[in-house]
């Protein structure tokens, strides 16, 4: 027993294993051709050589006939790059490969036209009941559900910056009305923005966002130099809405775990202020309970009964 224990490899010893071997089965999948080298006299074993993933990583052979066999050997972040674009890694590969070594993969940081694909849209029409949309890199609402149109308005009718949550937050009085803690959450929202913008710091469509929000709003213009972040993923908002009244919600962020910098974003009413009552008023156009405001559809059945019940 106590043999078996000792002859266990430790953790670390196991993930240089794991590594080795994963070096080695990508290396086999790999032709010469495939990478642009010369096919050369003929190969007893798939894949390259060894000498030749060495060659195109730029380093030793001896050195990566080491890892491949699981020494102690510790590789920067920067080999870890070299060996993951010699053997034509995809994303999923080079994560895993960096993984294994303890080490967080660099990302490369998207860029062009962001889209939702029609699962998530599936998806987000289902939440009949709870106000969703889904986030970009910018924080732009790119889809969004009924409930939240029924909620915070018509996203479709907003164009370019106007339907950015940033933008709503400091530079749209209607929205900001809705908002009954606007000056509580206002700083913290703007602190997980500058958190999530960091890896865009230059980007020109982030720095116009920025230049028009600075303008736009004193507050922006007084917390941006700050520089808080915060990570702050989930807590309840208070809505005033026009019709409806006052309106309390679960606020919670999802990643969606294809694209890391797009989020979907639930909104779940609570029991309190007869929330989930005055939503499902909202989403089938009929009077809230204790709004004060009566439907088209409650107005009209009114006139009807009325002119019903007129003298002729």
């Amino acid at each position: 027993m106590m043999k078996q224990m000792s002859d266990s490899p430790t953790p670390p010893e196991a993930r240089r294993r794991e590594f080795g071997a994963f070096l080695r089965s990508r290396r086999e999948k790999l032709t010469p051709a495939s990478v642009g080298l010369a096919e050369g006299f003929r190969r007893r074993t798939p894949g390259l050589r060894r000498e030749e993933v060495a060659l195109l990583a730029g380093v030793g052979t001896n050195w990566y006939t080491w890892l491949e066999q699981g020494r102690d050997v510790r590789p920067s972040a920067e080999v870890l790059s070299a060996l993951a674009d010699a053997l034509r890694l995809d994303p999923a590969e080079r994560r895993h490969l960096f993984v294994l070594n303890d080490r967080l993969a660099p990302e490369a940081r998207p860029a062009g036209p962001e889209r939702v694909e029609e699962p998530l849209r599936r998806m987000l029409k289902s939440l009949t009941g709870q106000p969703a949309y889904v986030l970009g890199r910018r924080w732009d609402v790119l889809a969004w559900n009924r409930a939240a149109e029924r909620l915070f308005g018509d996203y479709g009718r907003l164009t370019g910056d106007e339907r950015n949550i940033m933008h709503m937050v400091f530079a749209d009085a209607t929205h900001r009305r809705l908002l009954v803690d606007w000056d509580e959450f206002a700083p913290v929202w703007l602190a997980m923005f500058r958190a999530d913008s960091a890896r865009y710091a230059g980007d020109p469509d982030f720095e116009r966002l920025i230049a028009t929000l600075t303008k736009a709003s004193s507050e922006f213009r007084q917390w941006w130099p700050r520089h808080e972040v915060l990570r702050r993923l989930s807590s309840q908002k208070r809505i005033q809405h026009q019709t409806a009244g006052r309106m309390v919600f679960e606020y919670t962020s999802f990643a969606v775990t294809d694209y890391p910098d797009m989020k979907l974003i639930v909104y779940t009413p609570l029991e309190e202020a007869k929330s989930v009552e005055k939503l499902e008023a909202l989403l089938h156009d009929v009077k809230p309970s204790g709004s004060g405001h009566a439907s088209a559809e409650t107005r009209r059945t009114r006139r009807v009964r009325q002119n019903a019940a007129a003298p002729t």
